[in-house]
C-alpha cells in the first residue's frame, strides 16, 4: 500500500452481515471522518472499498469517564489513543484481488483484525466509478474529494429508478442532471411529463436565478409538447406541438386512476364499463351528450342504476370542460407525439396552468397507456423479424408526484405500475420524482433499479428508500447525515456501490459540457443510430 495515503486506524472486530469496525489512530483527528466517506481497507490478499457509516467514542475504563479532565488539555491529550479511542463502522461493498488480476466483485469475505484503514484517494475513486465517458455520466463529486463520480447510464436506463427527497431538496435539479446525461448520450429517448413547466423551457432556479431548459441545451432534438401554449410563450418559449385529446381516446382505466379527485362512487367503474359495452370508444361523448330521459332508457335496458349514472355524467362533465379536449380526435396529435419518441427525439410535456392532479394524471396516463401499446407491438415485430430496425428505441418516462400513479391501489391497475413491473422486456422505464416514497407501492419500489435520494426526515419514506436493500440500517445513518441542498445517496443498479456525493452544479460549465460532447438528433446514420450533433446556434438559440 502506498505509505503517502492518509491512514485512519486498524480493523478490530466486524462480521459479513454487520460491517465492520475500526479503532482510529490516535493521530487521527476524529472530526475529519464523517459519515458517507469512502475508504479502502487494505486486506492481505484484496483490497476492501468501504462506506463510512458511523463514528463512536470509546473508553478502555468506565473510570475514565466518570471524572473526566473536561478543563485539563494536558490529561486528555494523555489519554487520546490510550485510555481513550473513537471506533468507526465501516460497510465494505466491492472487493479487488492485490494482484488486480481480476474485475472488482461483490464482497464475499472480510479483512483480517489489523487490517490497515485508508482514506481513498481520486485512483481509488476513477478505478470503482470509471471516467466520464459516452455511458458514463458524472453526476456529482464527493463530499471531501474533488473527483468525479460517475454513473453507468447503460445500466440506468435498462431499470426503472427513482429521484427522491424532500420538498426543497433539489430533485428538479437532479433531474435535470441525470436526463442531459442519456440525452447528451444518445442512450435512450426520454418523455418528460413536466407537471409545473420546469424542464423544457428555462426556469427559476432556488437561488432566484434563471437556469436553461433542456431545449436551450439540446436544441431541437428536445421537441416540446404543451396542454396550455399561451402559458409557454407567456414565458418566452417556443413549443413544437399543443396537445388535443377526444373524448374518444379516454378509456375507463384513465377515469379510474383519477376516482378520488372526481369522488366517483364504486359503482362508477360498473356503469362506466357497461356504456363501454354499448358504445366503445365512444362511450364518454354519448354519456355526456344523454338527455335526462335518455340516461333512465339506458339504465332501464341495461339494468345500470339511474342513480350511478346520473352522478358519473355529472361529475365526468368537468373534463369537457377542460381547453385540451375535443369531442372528437381526428389524427391525434399524440400519435405524432409517440411517432418523435419512436424517431429518437425527446419530448418535454408541458401542462402550464393545468398543473391539477385531475389533468396530470389523466394526460399522462393516456399518453403512456397508448406507449405501452406501441412499443409492445414493436418489440413482438423485432423478436418475430429478428431486423434490428424493427426494434424500439430504449424510452425512459419521467413522472412527477410519481407516488398518484403507483400507489398500493393504483400500481395494480394503471399502466406505470405495469411498466414498472414487466416493461423492461419492452424497452420502457420509469424516472419516479416524488417527496413521498412511502406512498409508492412496496412492488414497485423493489423493482427501482437505482435510488438517488436527497434529505428525508420523515421514517416511513426513508424505510420505503431501503426497500429489499441490504444493510440498509447503515445507510439510514448516512442519508440522514445528508444537507438540505445539493447532496444526495445514490445506490443501486447504475454504480457499483452506495456513494453520497456533492451534486453536479447546473450551470453555464455544465450547459457547456453538454455542447462540447454533443447531443443527438434523429435523422442520419451516426454510430449509435442518431443524427449528428446540432450546431452551437442550433444548441444555444430558442
Amino acid at each position: 500500500m502506498d505509505q503517502q495515503r492518509g491512514r485512519i486506524g486498524v480493523i478490530i472486530s466486524g462480521s459479513l452481515t454487520e460491517g465492520l469496525s475500526a479503532r482510529v489512530d490516535a493521530a487521527h483527528p476524529i472530526e475529519s471522518l464523517r459519515v458517507g466517506q469512502f475508504l479502502l481497507v487494505d486486506g492481505r490478499q484484496h483490497e476492501f472499498f468501504a462506506m463510512l457509516t458511523d463514528v463512536e467514542l470509546e473508553a478502555t475504563s468506565p473510570a475514565v469517564l466518570v471524572d473526566p479532565p473536561a478543563d485539563d488539555a494536558f490529561l486528555q491529550d494523555v489519554f487520546a489513543g490510550t485510555a481513550t479511542y473513537a471506533t468507526i463502522a465501516l460497510r465494505p461493498s466491492l472487493m479487488l484481488p492485490r494482484d488486480h488480476s481480476d474485475e472488482m466483485r461483490p464482497v464475499k469475505t472480510i479483512p483480517a483484525h489489523f487490517a490497515a484503514v485508508y482514506t481513498a484517494d481520486e485512483h481509488d475513486f476513477t478505478r470503482v466509478f470509471g471516467r466520464e465517458d459516452d455511458t458514463h455520466f458524472e453526476i456529482g463529486r464527493p463530499l471531501d474529494m474533488d473527483v468525479p463520480v460517475c454513473i453507468d447510464l447503460a445500466r440506468f436506463v435498462e431499470r426503472s429508478n427513482g429521484v427522491f427527497g424532500k420538498s426543497g431538496t433539489g430533485k428538479s435539479f437532479l433531474t435535470r442532471l441525470l436526463l442531459s446525461g442519456t440525452m447528451r448520450s444518445g442512450i435512450a429517448t426520454n418523455l418528460i411529463f413536466d407537471m409545473h413547466s420546469e424542464y423544457g423551457s428555462d426556469a427559476t432556479s432556488e437561488g432566484g436565478g434563471f437556469v436553461k431548459g433542456l431545449r436551450k441545451i439540446f436544441g431541437p432534438s428536445v421537441r416540446i409538447y404543451t396542454l396550455d401554449p399561451e402559458s409557454t410563450r407567456r414565458r418566452g418559449g417556443q413549443y413544437d406541438h399543443d396537445i388535443r385529446i377526444g373524448l374518444n381516446e379516454i378509456d375507463v382505466e384513465d377515469i379510474l386512476l383519477i376516482s378520488d379527485e372526481l369522488n366517483l362512487t364504486a359503482t362508477a367503474a360498473e356503469s362506466a364499463y357497461r356504456l363501454v359495452d354499448h358504445y366503445k370508444s365512444d362511450w364518454l361523448r354519448t354519456l355526456l351528450d344523454m338527455t335526462p330521459e335518455a340516461l333512465d332508457a339506458f339504465a332501464l335496458n341495461t339494468g345500470t342504476h339511474a342513480g350511478s349514472l346520473s352522478a358519473l355524467k355529472r361529475k365526468l362533465e368537468a373534463l369537457r370542460r377542460r381547453a385540451y379536449v375535443e369531442d372528437s380526435a381526428k389524427g391525434s396529435v399524440i400519435n405524432t407525439l409517440i411517432d418523435a419518441l419512436m424517431a429518437r427525439q425527446h419530448v418535454v410535456l408541458e401542462f402550464g396552468k393545468f398543473d391539477h392532479t385531475i389533468d396530470y394524471m389523466l394526460v399522462a396516463n393516456i399518453i403512456t397507456r397508448k406507449i405501452h401499446q406501441r412499443w409492445r407491438e414493436r418489440t413482438e415485430a423485432y423478436l418475430t423479424s429478428k431486423n434490428p430496425a424493427d426494434k424500439p428505441p430504449q424510452l425512459v418516462i419521467t413522472i412527477e408526484e410519481a407516488h398518484k400513479f403507483l400507489n398500493p391501489q393504483a400500481a395494480k391497475q394503471t399502466i406505470f405500475g405495469t411498466i414498472a413491473r414487466e416493461m423492461r422486456k419492452y424497452s420502457v422505464t420509469l424516472l419516479v420524482v416524488d417527496q413521498r416514497p412511502s406512498s409508492i407501492d412496496s412492488d414497485v419500489m423493489s423493482q427501482l433499479g437505482s435510488r438517488i435520494t436527497a434529505l428525508l426526515n420523515d421514517e416511513k419514506d426513508i424505510d420505503a428508500v431501503f426497500t429489499g436493500v441490504s444493510g440498509s440500517a447503515a445507510l439510514r445513518t448516512v442519508l440522514a447525515t445528508l444537507d438540505s441542498r445539493q447532496q444526495c445517496l445514490i445506490l443501486g443498479h447504475a454504480v457499483p456501490m452506495p456513494v453520497v456525493v456533492r451534486t453536479r452544479p447546473y450551470d453555464e460549465a455544465f450547459y457547456a459540457a453538454m455542447a462540447v460532447l454533443g447531443p443527438v438528433v434523429a435523422g442520419t446514420n451516426t454510430p449509435n443510430g442518431m443524427s449528428a450533433p446540432p450546431t452551437i446556434d442550433d444548441l444555444f438559440g430558442d
